[in-house]
């Protein structure tokens, strides 16, 4: 049974209302509003379903349809980064959050990063996820971008809203090509039903022109950057470079040629274990709980003489990652001090043998 979502209101600077809604428990994440959103829908969704079921089991989920789309105003009077920013600020406002996790997926990592500069106070951890800085449309970019661009408006122009998807399969494909027919269909209906052709263009338009480079050298939040190596829709260069901008920010390359991780993908349990040890998402554990399985795994290759390094090759984790599962490692086994290391180690053939959780 699809469990009901519950949908508010925030009105932003410009009096345009975005819809807005939340689930989930542990600490806040905030999801900043990507281009095909649907509040209803995207719970239940083959495409987006596991991002919000799975990290709302380990943080509090507050998540907004984008102005034009979904739930939120479909007609407003502006699109653009600054736009963006404010309706960010009004759900954060609506959902009274002091100090929160953002999540930037795509266009969404540049509004994530503004929106950080802005407000340092508030932002503790910045995850961005197959993001760029700088559109295809910003100055100084590449006159063949034109070209595409003028492309896509006519396919958005004339085929948007058509029953037959043969142009917005262009898009799907562009942004899953790895799915399954059904998961195809459901994102090319999406499509259709969550924005109008005008809203459409109006918003690609101004994502196109995006530019963030300034900014990203500004931010001062702790930022994990994770990018597809094949992604078909944001070229992984796009990822590689917004990292080296950010400020001691780490970057994570994900094996896959999807813009959207799939739920069947084997690097999706490792990006959704990145995020949630980044960002200190709740385990559902008492404390002194059994390790995780994940954390077990950590153990037994330090029970080997393995260096932090080497475990992170080994399980394709990022060494910072590595080092946080066993910070939470001896937080449960109550160690401190510099013998932790080697305490954690010699209490694992009992803890092998104790209820994991999964």
């Amino acid at each position: 049974m699809t469990r009901r979502t519950e949908v508010s209101f925030a009105t932003s600077a410009d009096g345009t209302r975005i819809a807005w809604s939340r689930h989930g428990s542990g600490p806040p994440i905030v999801r900043v509003a990507a281009w095909l959103s649907d509040l209803e829908q995207d719970l239940a969704s083959p495409v987006w379903g596991h991002w919000l079921n799975d990290l709302g089991r380990r943080f509090s989920v507050i998540r907004y349809d984008e102005r034009g789309s979904g739930l939120s105003d479909r007609d407003p009077n502006e699109y653009g980064l600054d736009a963006w920013v404010a309706d960010l600020e009004a759900v954060v406002a609506a959902a009274r959050l002091t100090d929160f996790a953002l999540l930037g997926i795509s266009q969404g990592g540049a509004v994530a990063v503004e929106y950080a500069v802005a407000h340092p106070e508030r932002v503790k951890n910045l995850i961005l996820w197959g993001a760029y800085a700088r559109g295809p449309l910003a100055e100084g970019r590449d006159d063949r971008y034109s070209e595409e661009f003028e492309l896509h408006r006519k396919m958005m122009k004339f085929g948007w809203d058509r029953e037959d998807p043969v142009h917005r399969r262009v898009f799907t494909s562009l942004l899953i090509p790895g799915a399954s027919e059904s998961q195809m269909q459901w994102l090319d209906e999406l499509q259709r039903t969550s924005t109008s052709p005008d809203a459409a263009l109006a918003s690609s338009r101004a994502r196109w022109s995006m530019d963030v480079t300034s900014s990203a050298r500004r931010v001062s939040t702790r930022t994990l950057v994770m990018h597809a190596d094949g992604d078909c829709r944001i070229p992984f260069e796009e990822g590689r470079q917004l990292a080296a901008l950010i400020p001691d920010a780490t970057f994570v390359p994900v094996r896959s040629r999807n813009h959207i991780l799939l739920a069947d993908e084997s690097a999706w349990p490792l990006v959704l274990d990145e995020v949630t040890v980044f960002a200190g998402g709740a385990s559902n554990e008492p404390p002194q709980a059994a390790l995780t399985t994940r954390e077990l795994e950590v153990l037994r290759l330090v029970a080997q003489g393995c260096s932090n390094d080497t475990i992170g090759t080994q399980l394709s984790m990022s060494t910072r990652t590595v080092e946080r599962h066993l910070s939470n490692i001896y937080v449960k086994l109550s160690l401190t001090g510099k013998s932790a290391r080697s305490a954690a180690a010699s209490r694992l053939p009992s803890l092998e043998h104790g209820p994991t959780a999964l």
